[in-house]
């Protein structure tokens, strides 16, 4: 069976954040921010009315998963020497001897264990492939998503079966 790609694109898909991210030996950066763009393909059979996904749904569900990433602090959850503790309205945040206090309203959480390109792309893929399940409709065999940040550094994550 023959396979079709819809890719969203566009300048409109785009999040302003800030992060660091941390290296081999113990090494990070000092915390900086990007206009991170994003692209997302989905790819598989046509389904009964002949698209492999909405082209609509899918750019409003990308949309809204920008919009909660933009203007945030991105913080890792998952990394095994960032420490995260709450103090009232502040979200203290350690790795090793460096140590930021944040507003908590100002950070997001995600569930990565770095903040990389790579990670986020495939968080996007996660959450994009959940938004698209939870509408119960007809699902495409696989999503990718690209993270490109400035300078033309870009990841990209495929969830789901070959293209």
């Amino acid at each position: 069976m023959s396979d079709f790609i819809i890719r969203i694109a566009g300048d409109d898909l785009l999040f302003s954040a800030s992060h660091f991210i941390t290296f081999e030996g113990g090494a990070c950066e000092a915390l900086h921010g990007h206009d991170f763009h994003v692209a997302a393909e989905a790819h598989g059979p046509l389904n009964p009315s002949q698209y492999v996904a909405d082209f609509t749904v899918l750019r409003d569900i990308i949309k809204g998963i920008l919009k909660e990433l933009d203007h945030r602090v991105l913080i890792p959850q998952n990394h095994p020497r960032i420490h995260l503790k709450n103090i009232g309205n502040e979200l203290e945040v350690a790795f090793g001897s460096r140590r930021w206090v944040l507003p908590n309203d100002d950070c997001l959480l995600l569930p990565v264990a770095n903040t990389t390109d790579e990670m986020l792309a495939q968080y996007l893929a996660g959450r994009i492939y959940e938004a698209l399940s939870a509408r119960n409709i007809s699902l495409p065999k696989g999503i990718k998503v690209e993270v490109r940040e400035s300078g033309g550094f870009a990841a990209v994550y495929k969830l789901g079966g070959d293209e």
